[in-house]
């Protein structure tokens, strides 16, 4: 088996699981129809006479305006309590004293002094609870669907109509200030803007001190209709000090001084609109659907009176969208086409007029338009897709119909109006919240036929990789042929229906396309197998997982289905995987492997090497499963709370030093951060160095010798700047802005450079000539090798040559022989390789997280240690293949990326993305590149994925390298003393990872026999998300838990995979670099 056979047989697998996950998503994940119909005052919403009001007055739209002027100042994540006052003492009940309370506080003064011309609303968000999302939701006064919340790192125009686009067409002149997001939703809809960029969570000032600078200017210009200020302090506070912050209260008490300046300089004909487009988590966060991520709040204030009643002792809930059929009616405007919130009938008082019942004729009036508009949207947009519920529908025109007739009765006979305007007033909001109530399900529909076809496309795949692992230990079972026929039935299965529907004027969906492919390859491969493989034989050597193993994934995957399960995955897996240790250790006493195997050597073909004693006491493995226990635990410390587990208290060490107030605990806690730092760099050196690697004067060991060290003082020295960023005296800003930019770009740099070297130079070995003895090198094979066989059964007793001359510390002398060489450690440069690369990974992916998470990058380095250890003492070293590697050893690694995932203080849900690491290295944005951020994101949230991914080869590796370690501590065993006077060339030395080369088809085999593997427990667990997503579909909580850990498994499979192929790619590379290493030095020889 070719080493490219085996790159692409993977590469082929994990494309069967992408095609299933993008044909399940895209059946899960649907986005609704955005109409691109407009309102119009020349198109009244419905037929029927005139509102109540209109009559008789020139040049009204669909109601008159009531104001001519709209300031709307929109505070980003302004949550509902930010907006309450202090609680008073209790007697008896300890003081609360909260930051964040009491800090609005003219919002109550004016409550209390002007009952009528203000009011409080508690506006409820509907998730997804981001920027972007909100805006839309806000002016449009629609609902963004689930996927919609990706874009948030891209926004784009709104085609939808949209208050911003009614406003323009009716002339008015729009200003705007604030957050650079509305440059993009609304381009050139303004005319005049000062934008500020808003993706810098650790800037609190710019934006809002931008805006201050032209607010008031502006503002008393008058040369302006509508004006618009998004602050964003408030939010970016959130995200770098949460909301318990001594900064949060700061930043409250100038957004009051601001409402406070705006009040004063209100004329009589504007409104005051005071927002938040959504809340955010105790730990200042946003983007899900928790009680204070869909808590926001909303004040409105007019010099005039606009209330007819005094305010209700608590603040009535509001769905955010109604704000839009509000202002829109209060400005004298169409309401937006696609709008389905329900208007705030209670500030159309009917102020002016003498009827007796001129405010509930208003309010009808403005339901009954609002009533028309939703009701010619649900029209049209069942006549444009089928999304909507025809039943539910009817129900919903029927009650239209009844309360529309009811309201042209009344306004024949306006003066008998008590009684029937209570009951119309009823009908109408019914219906409202009905039609909202519809839209909020049928925008939830599935396509079933896409989802089943995709999670059997994922369960297909998951056999796959059991089957052909399996396989793959068959000598004969040839690989190249059963690839290469599926993927050609796959290519022409997708050119046949790509020209199907380029033929019918279909249009190609691409999602289709790849799952027709993967079909089309992945059904003639399981026949063939089933074919070679035999109908007649039994299949249970084709499910080979030992039943403990077998049961503790079952119980794993069964989690996923449950969402109390899935919300306490952080806690539930180091417990699985703590029990998946205590059977490692009890499985390898009850086997009678509690001690490693015995060394196994080879001087050629047929010779039998006698058994010798044990490397190790019969406490060995014991203590690598207490140490690895304890490890665990440690690593448990370091958790962040769901929002569902209210008594919990998530780990106050992960948040950055920025955050903490006293300076001495901050230094401290910087001391111990960068002595994890030390501690991670000379750990990685004493390991090299204890196997001879860091002798070698290859560039990349060079490297690790100079440029680690640099590594290590370049991200110390950033986190010192990041931490007192806020303290550094006037005159060395400029100076510390500019260190933050150079320092991260820096470190990343350094680890690309040494990444390169890696693959440019692999081979870590020390060579040196000496003088030889007259024995020949190639005992009894002669000759060059004219084959790969040959050159294969050459390398290992090269290696072994080599090893007598640097035991028996050969001297230099031209008179005893010809010239050769001797290689030092050669039998760990597959080993040393990997361990390279991953600290090279580990420090820019490091870099993107919180300080104090290097403590948890430690942990996870001595964790992966241990277990190696373990794992490797249960398993043989065969002679001369098959390799294997342990269905518990894959098992247990993956476990260990999920830990390490919860451990680095990430959760399955949006709002718990670390935002902050698209600014390492970019304090002040990316502009209008989106890629870039989303992939600093996108790492931070998946490093232990890449990291236990890249090294996964170790599982196979390590047993080999640990075979070294038994032969140190055999030759100091009691009573060998005999074996110590014996010369060095009749010594032999453990052949390590050379042992592998002994055995290229089985070195191959087990290479892809792992990527197998590791595939099939990462496929099992998305196939279990995606089955959990399709059963539960109508779940209360499959948007808030199913949906998200869906998601998050999917990309992290992808990311998962693609590291793995990596991984195997990097040792292939080492193996090709000895191979022509090697072959120079048979060559140099012969001549």
């Amino acid at each position: 088996m070719q080493k490219v056979s085996v790159l692409l047989f993977l590469a082929w697998v994990c494309f069967l699981f992408y095609a299933g996950i993008a044909l399940f998503t895209s059946g899960f994940l649907l986005t609704r129809l955005e109409l691109t119909n407009q309102s119009s005052c020349q198109e009244p919403p419905g037929p029927g006479s005139l509102p109540w009001g209109i009559q008789g007055k020139p040049g009204a739209c669909w109601m008159p305006s009531r104001f001519s002027r709209v300031v709307l100042v929109l505070i980003d994540a302004l949550r509902f309590d930010f907006a309450q006052p202090q609680r008073s003492h209790v007697p008896g009940e300890p003081p609360v004293s909260v930051p964040f309370l009491g800090k609005l506080g003219s919002l109550q003064r004016i409550l209390e002094i002007q009952p009528h011309h203000a009011r409080l609303y508690r506006s409820q968000v509907d998730p997804p609870t981001t920027t972007m999302q909100r805006l839309k939701a806000l002016t449009t006064g629609s609902l963004p669907t689930f996927i919609d919340a990706g874009s948030n790192f891209a926004s784009h125009a709104i085609v939808e109509d949209n208050l911003i686009k009614q406003l323009t067409s009716a002339g008015r002149r729009i200003v705007f200030m604030g957050d650079d997001t509305w440059k993009d939703l609304f381009p050139g809809a303004f005319s005049q803007a000062f934008f500020f960029s808003s993706f810098n969570v650790r800037d609190l000032h710019t934006v809002d001190n931008g805006i201050l600078e032209h607010l008031y200017p502006t503002m008393d210009s008058g040369a302006w209709d509508v004006l618009i200020a998004h602050f964003l302090g408030v939010d970016h506070c959130g995200h770098k000090h949460g909301p318990h912050h001594p900064e949060m209260a700061k930043k409250l008490s100038q957004m009051d001084q601001v409402i406070q300046g705006l009040m004063e300089r209100l004329e009589n004909d504007t409104l005051l609109v005071v927002a938040g487009d959504h809340g955010m988590t105790v730990n200042g966060d946003h983007g899900g659907d928790s009680e204070l991520e869909v808590s926001a709040a909303l004040f409105l204030y007019s010099p005039t009176a606009l209330f007819p009643t005094l305010p209700p002792e608590e603040p009535e809930v509001i769905p955010q969208i109604s704000l839009v059929p509000t202002l829109a009616l209060l400005l004298g405007l169409p309401i937006p086409f696609g709008n389905i919130g329900e208007v705030m009938a209670e500030l159309f008082s009917g102020a002016g007029d003498s009827h007796p019942h001129a405010p509930a004729l208003s309010q009808v009036s403005a339901l009954y338009i609002n009533a028309q508009q939703v009701s010619r949207f649900l029209r049209t947009y069942s006549a444009a897709t089928q999304d909507l519920h025809i039943k539910e529908l009817h129900q919903l025109q029927m009650l239209f119909s009844k309360a529309s007739a009811s309201y042209q009765q009344l306004l024949q006979n306006p003066q008998d109006a008590a009684a029937s305007l209570r009951t119309l007033t009823a009908e109408l909001q019914q219906f409202l919240r009905g039609a909202r109530a519809i839209c909020i399900e049928s925008w939830a529909r599935f396509s079933l036929v896409r989802m089943a076809g995709g999670a059997a496309l994922l369960a297909a795949a998951c056999f796959l990789c059991l089957l052909a692992s399996q396989l793959a230990e068959s000598p004969g079972f040839l690989f190249r042929p059963l690839l290469l026929i599926p993927v050609a039935w796959g290519l022409t299965w997708a050119m046949l229906y790509a020209g199907l529907l380029v033929t019918t004027g279909s249009k190609v969906d691409s999602v289709l396309l790849g799952a027709v492919a993967a079909a089309g390859s992945l059904l003639p491969f399981l026949w063939k197998v089933w074919v070679s493989w035999g109908s007649s034989r039994p299949l249970a050597p084709l499910l080979p997982v030992p039943r403990p193993v077998l049961l503790l994934l079952l119980i794993r995957l069964a989690t996923f289905f449950s969402d109390s399960f899935v919300v306490a995955e952080a806690r539930a897996t180091p417990f699985l995987l703590g029990s998946l240790i205590l059977f490692l250790v009890v499985h390898l006493h009850w086997e009678g492997q509690l001690l490693p195997p015995k060394l196994l050597t080879i001087s050629r073909p047929g010779s039998s090497v006698p058994a010798g004693p044990p490397r190790h006491s019969g406490t060995y493995a014991l203590r690598l499963g207490i140490g690895l226990l304890l490890c665990t635990r440690l690593a448990g410390l370091f958790h962040r709370c769901p929002e569902e587990t209210p008594a919990c208290h998530s780990s106050p060490w992960l948040s950055p030093l920025a955050s903490m107030v006293g300076g001495q605990a901050k230094n401290l806690w910087y001391g111990a951060c960068v002595g994890a730092l030390v501690a991670l760099s000379v750990v990685v050196r004493l390991w090299l160095h204890h196997y001879g690697n860091l002798k070698s004067p290859e560039p990349p060991v060079l490297f690790v010798r100079w440029g680690l060290p640099l590594m290590v003082l370049g991200t110390a020295a950033y986190w010192a700047l990041a931490s007192g960023a806020d303290e550094a005296p006037p005159r060395l800003r400029a100076l510390v802005a500019g260190a933050s930019v150079v320092l991260p770009r820096a470190v990343a740099g350094l680890a690309a450079s040494g990444l390169m070297l890696l693959l440019w130079r692999p081979v870590t070995v020390l060579v040196k000539a000496g003088a030889s003895r007259t024995r020949t090198i190639l005992t009894p094979f002669s000759g060059p090798p004219t084959s790969q066989a040959d050159l294969d059964y050459v390398v290992p007793q090269i290696y072994r040559h080599m090893q007598e001359e640097f035991q028996g510390r050969l001297e230099r002398s031209s008179s005893q022989g010809p010239i050769t060489v001797a290689a030092y450690q050669l039998g760990s440069v597959y080993s040393a390789a990997m361990v390279t690369a991953l600290i090279f990974l580990a420090f820019p992916l490091l870099l993107l997280h919180v300080e104090r998470v290097s403590l948890v990058f430690l942990l996870l380095f001595l964790q992966s240690f241990l277990l190696l250890h373990l794992l490797a003492a249960g398993t043989s070293v065969a002679t001369t293949g098959p390799f294997t590697v342990l269905w518990q050893a894959v098992s247990a690694w993956t476990l260990l990326a999920t830990q390490t995932f919860y451990s680095t203080g990430h959760q399955p849900v949006f709002s718990a993305i670390h935002w902050h690491a698209a600014f390492v290295g970019f304090p002040e944005g990316h502009g209008s590149c989106t890629w870039l951020p989303a992939l600093l994101v996108g790492a931070n949230t998946f490093a232990s994925h890449i990291l236990f991914a890249v090294g996964c080869p170790l599982l196979l590796l390590w047993p080999f390298l640990c075979e070294g370690e038994g032969s140190r501590k055999r030759q100091q065993l009691p009573g060998s003393e005999a074996e110590a006077r014996v010369r060095p060339e009749e010594k032999e030395e453990p052949l390590m990872e050379m042992r592998l080369r002994d055995a290229p088809h089985h070195f191959n085999a087990a290479l892809l026999q792992l990527g197998l593997k590791y595939l099939f427990v990462l496929g099992a667990q998305i196939l279990a998300c995606a089955l959990a997503a399709f059963i539960l579909r109508r779940h209360l909580m499959v948007w808030k838990v199913f949906a998200p850990k869906f998601i998050f498994e999917a990309i992290g499979f992808i990311v998962s995979s693609v590291g793995l192929l990596l991984g195997i790619a990097l040792v292939m590379r080492v193996d090709g670099a000895v191979s022509s290493w090697f072959r120079r030095l048979v060559l140099a020889q012969q001549r």
